[in-house]
């Protein structure tokens, strides 16, 4: 089992960046898939990237290509989303999450930390 708290979050103004932080505890953090995900007020979860157990492989949301950066330390057990040129929409409670298998928008992870909101003002 594996326990992950997120941090980093806040308010910033559209055109800015964040980096969020997920720091897992338990054991063995390199066999975990690690991604994270958003639920905006009002609507639900959504995938957003995911980092395969040793980092060389990432996936992301269409809508965050090329802004979004999701990179881990295995060493330090922490997952980071890099979130540059951020826009009002990115707005949403942002959710670290691991699974023992292959992560995407399609995905149920079972382990979830307790989210941080991030708030873009326009």
């Amino acid at each position: 089992q594996v326990q992950l708290v997120e941090s980093g979050g806040g308010l910033v103004q559209a055109g800015g960046s964040l980096r969020l932080s997920c720091a897992a505890s338990g054991r063995l953090f390199s066999n975990y898939f690690m991604g994270w995900f958003r639920q905006a007020l009002g609507k639900e979860r959504e995938f957003v990237a995911a980092i395969s157990y040793s980092g060389a492989s990432t996936v992301y949301t269409d809508s965050v290509k090329g802004r979004f950066t999701i990179s881990r330390d295995n060493a330090k057990n922490t997952v980071y989303l890099e979130m540059n040129s951020l826009k009002p929409e990115d707005t949403a409670v942002y959710y670290c999450a691991a699974s023992l298998y292959y992560m995407s928008s399609g995905s149920s992870p079972a382990y979830w930390g307790q989210g941080t909101q991030v708030t873009v003002s326009s």
